[in-house]
């Protein structure tokens, strides 16, 4: 595979997570296609001293690393060249720039890029030249890291949302803002949003954990169908006690709404011939039966169909045509305010 041809930039972050197809995160190369670059490593080998390696070492045809397929000796990525390697647990190589890291970050990158007046201080790889810096993440989670100080879309790579959570902590660890690089807009974020509707209380909690105001907000509505009695003690320490308590005020709160309009019945008409105010306390026991019946096992996710559901056939058998038409007229007043209540922390 020829690395000058790869585009990393394919796809569009709109896509839903079940249509997404994966782009591996690196490829496994031959060291010696890649040695003219002379920015690849040499692989350690673990046999090096084994007595059975001796007179039998690998050709160097037959040697082979793991590299990144965005971060790749000679990727158009900056004006100037990589010089730095990163290595992943699981031994992938990223060829980035420590400028971009050294001037992202608060602590020298978790103090893993030491560095001094006369330059980088540390190990170096003695085939490519270039600092060498292990890392402790996996290369799943490092080429997200890298994406988003690069501000690279990397929605291609179909990241799990433990590799996304994992990346925010990691963003923390290397002494990133992580509002900045989880604000509304950036790639993280709207990757982050599209766990929403399968993982609402993981993504709150690690927006939670993390003061993300706009990810705990865009995830919060998803979380009205989760009963509140379903939060253990470790996802109540995890998300901290102001985004709990603003969580439960968002239950209670609409809760309290929802009682508290279908309260107020529909609105008496003036007597007729046929239908006097004694009459019309028919359309009131109605409607307090059926209020009565909905607010005692309110839900903040109620739906509107819900409603409609339970409040229209009362209207419908009142013989009143002035009747039905009042409490037709409340129910879709209820309903429209219903639906204005805020849906969110």
């Amino acid at each position: 595979m020829d690395f000058s041809e790869m585009d990393y930039f394919s796809s569009s972050s709109s896509m839903g997570i079940e249509e997404m197809i994966s782009t591996p995160v690196s490829e496994t190369v031959s060291a010696k296609h890649l040695s003219t670059s002379r920015q690849v490593p040499t692989p350690p080998s673990s046999e090096a001293d084994s007595p059975t390696s001796r007179g039998s070492r690998q050709p160097e045809d037959e040697i082979t690393v793991a590299v990144s397929t965005a971060f790749f000796p000679g990727a158009q990525i900056e004006h100037l060249p990589s010089d730095l390697i990163l290595a992943s647990s699981d031994l992938v190589f990223f060829y980035v720039h420590s400028h971009k890291l050294l001037s992202s970050s608060e602590n020298k990158f978790d103090n893993l890029l030491p560095v001094d007046g006369s330059g980088f201080k540390g190990v170096v790889d003695t085939a490519s030249g270039m600092p060498l810096v292990p890392v402790p993440e996996s290369s799943a989670v490092l080429n997200v890291i890298l994406h988003t100080l690069y501000f690279l879309p990397f929605n291609h790579y179909a990241p799990t949302l433990d590799t996304l959570a994992a990346t925010v902590t990691s963003l923390k660890t290397y002494g990133m803002q992580v509002k900045e690089y989880v604000a509304r807009g950036t790639h993280l974020f709207q990757l982050l949003v599209l766990h929403a509707p399968l993982n609402p209380m993981e993504l709150y909690i690690v927006a939670a954990s993390h003061d993300l105001q706009d990810l705990a907000v865009a995830c919060s509505a998803h979380l009205l169908s989760l009963p509140l009695c379903n939060i253990t003690d470790d996802m109540a320490q995890r998300m901290g006690p102001s985004y709990l308590k603003r969580l439960f005020f968002l239950h209670l709160g609409r809760i309290d709404a929802l009682k508290r309009l279908l309260t107020a019945p529909p609105t008496a008409h003036e007597p007729t011939l046929s239908c006097n105010f004694m009459e019309q306390k028919e359309m009131v026991r109605a409607w307090a039966l059926a209020a009565a019946y909905l607010a005692w096992d309110a839900k903040p996710d109620l739906p509107v169909s819900t409603i409609r559901q339970t409040m229209q056939p009362l209207a419908d058998k009142l013989s009143c045509n002035l009747c039905r038409q009042a409490m037709s007229n409340r129910i879709k007043n209820v309903i429209t305010q219903w639906v204005s209540v805020k849906a969110t922390i």
